[in-house]
């Protein structure tokens, strides 16, 4: 069975995109150093809380799918700054 929650955080690894505008505070660059991690043995890792395992790895499907952004739309596309999601995307760049 760990085989393949392996497979499963690795494919999760393969689709989340790098962003390179945030270097050393990437998303995607920090799971793939946790599974790695996690994983040391690859598929023959030996997993102490399968459950916890699991609601990691559907946590992290959530966010990637956009799962609450799509169930909870937002009515307009900036905050109460005024700021729009390019600005921030700008400032938050490294």
């Amino acid at each position: 069975m760990a085989a393949t929650r392996y497979r499963r955080f690795l494919k999760l690894c393969e689709e989340w995109p790098v962003e390179e505008t945030k270097r050393q505070r990437d998303l995607g660059v920090f799971l793939r150093q946790r599974v790695a991690q996690a994983f040391r043995e690859g598929e023959n890792t030996q997993i102490a809380d399968p459950e916890a395992c699991d609601r990691m790895y559907e946590s992290l499907v959530r966010i990637h799918t956009n799962y609450y952004k799509n169930k909870y739309p937002r009515l307009k596309d900036t905050s109460f700054t005024g700021v729009t999601v390019e600005d921030c995307r700008m400032i938050l760049a490294t």
